[in-house]
């Protein structure tokens, strides 16, 4: 019982050690550049129908594909404690594959080249 104490009034003091820290630790030192909106990397203060980069997009939808196919394969390795673990594994191989073909098929087609 006296070490779940220790344990918690150590994690306590520590946690609030560092909440301390944090508000010295950073440098307030605010610029015209801190202080300006961020707005996608274009400037604020100019006209807002400039186009967009297609380019950009397909990046983004390509990270977002990626990003899924991983959340989705990371219950994978409890997949062989199933009776069947055969079914599984195929159809994540599946799902693989036709991802990088899909990403092969892309990178030929050069449209993960940024600059033109």
């Amino acid at each position: 019982m006296n070490l779940i104490i220790t344990i918690i009034l150590i994690t306590t003091a520590l946690s609030a050690f560092l909440a301390l820290i944090s508000f010295w630790l950073p440098q307030m030192s605010p610029d015209h550049e801190k202080l300006s909106p961020y707005e996608c990397g274009f400037d604020p203060l100019g006209t807002a129908r400039l186009p967009f980069s297609l380019r950009f997009f397909l990046v983004a939808i390509l990270f977002l594909l990626f990003d899924l196919e991983i959340a989705l394969l990371l219950p994978l390795p409890w997949g062989d404690q199933l009776t069947s673990p055969f079914l599984t594994f195929f159809w994540a191989s599946t799902v693989l594959i036709i991802l990088t073909l899909g990403l092969i098929y892309e990178w030929i087609q050069g449209g993960l080249e940024w600059a033109e």
